[in-house]
């Protein structure tokens, strides 16, 4: 499998399923990993950064963690290649960005990766569709065992697993869900939720992390410390208590729509499908912004015609990368305007 493989189809994890897949667009489990016996990234020599990339390569591949999974050695990969990567999530920004030896290990699904020389030595993720995290754990938990069978990490009795950053100390375990909350954006209450989140020691960022802003009305939710908590207390609070509380929200806030604001609402929605069918330049951001107001649309059952998972797909497919790799050469921001209008008229179409 290639990387322009992954263009002719979306993720496993935009498929529009699982569990309250209205709000909750996909679940995410991460864990931090370090070689024992090796210094962290940031105090390896050059020598041993590509002992590390060299030596993780070879026993992720040969651990059989997946039925196919494939390699990209991201330090070798082309600026679109490590792009179109990021845009996946299947890296970090910060991983793509680096200059030193790295790579990044994928399931033919994409529902796993695992980031070689990224912070840490070893960055696990399992990605799901929808409210999926026990799922999801369990199986980077597996992935987890099958590893610590050929490698040996580093760990303190005490401190649990020891990781390049403080805030992953511990279990090393970061909990994420992407939500799509659009009626908590157009009623202002999403700052309620956003002070409600950091009073519980959450982070809430962008569609692609830290440091990003809000595009599309996407907000990422996770887990800020992982030390003096076991991976259960992490999963039940957000299982439990965080997600579906911000879940309810959302439902209630959209019920509100339509039975105080339908008109105002609708004209939103339709006007937005409307621009999408016609319009022949359109802009990333702009794209993300209507294609939230049609996505609310289907879900509140104005928008029959047009599938929830098609505009999952279309959200990642229109990023300018995927673009570029669809379309097999370099493009400026106005080529790249006009083909992804050309590409949703044609999805969009009635």
């Amino acid at each position: 499998m290639s990387l322009t493989d992954l263009t002719r189809q979306a993720g496993e994890w935009l498929r529009g399923a699982g569990a309250m897949h209205d709000v909750v667009i996909s679940s995410r489990t991460r864990l931090a990993r370090n070689l024992a016996g090796m210094p962290f990234l940031s105090r390896c020599t050059s020598a041993q950064q590509h002992e590390v990339e060299q030596r993780l390569r070879r026993e992720v591949l040969d651990a059989a963690l997946t039925r196919e999974m494939f390699y990209v050695d991201v330090a070798a990969a082309g600026p679109l290649d490590r792009q179109l990567l990021v845009e996946r999530h299947l890296i970090s920004r910060q991983h793509g960005a680096a200059e030193h030896p790295r790579g990044v290990a994928v399931s033919s699904s994409e529902t796993v990766s695992i980031m070689i020389n990224e912070e840490d030595h070893l960055r696990l993720q399992v990605l799901r569709s929808g409210f999926e995290l026990d799922e999801a754990f369990a199986e980077i938990n597996r992935i987890d065992d099958r590893l610590e069978e050929r490698l040996s990490f580093a760990f303190h009795s005490r401190y649990g697993y020891l990781t390049a950053c403080p805030t992953n100390v511990g279990t090393g375990l970061r909990v994420s869900v992407m939500l799509h909350l659009p009626a908590l954006k157009l009623t202002n209450t999403i700052e309620k939720v956003v002070h409600a989140a950091q009073d519980m020691h959450m982070a809430i960022r962008g569609l692609y992390g830290e440091g990003t802003e809000a595009m599309g009305d996407f907000f990422q939710l996770s887990n800020q410390t992982t030390l003096g908590k076991s991976e259960g207390q992490i999963l039940s609070e957000f299982r439990d208590q965080i997600v579906p509380a911000i879940v309810d929200y959302e439902r209630k806030a959209r019920e509100g729509l339509v039975r105080q604001q339908l008109l105002a609402a609708d004209d939103r929605i339709f006007r937005s499908l409307a621009l999408l069918r016609s319009a022949m330049l359109i802009s990333s951001e702009e794209t993300m912004y209507l294609l939230s107001l049609v996505r609310l649309g289907i879900n509140l059952g104005r928008i029959r015609d047009v599938e929830l998972k098609t505009v999952n797909e279309l959200f990642l497919l229109t990023q300018p990368a995927h673009l570029q790799k669809i379309h097999n050469r370099e493009m400026d921001a106005a080529e790249r305007a006009a083909c992804r209008a050309a590409y949703i008229r044609q999805r969009l179409a009635p």
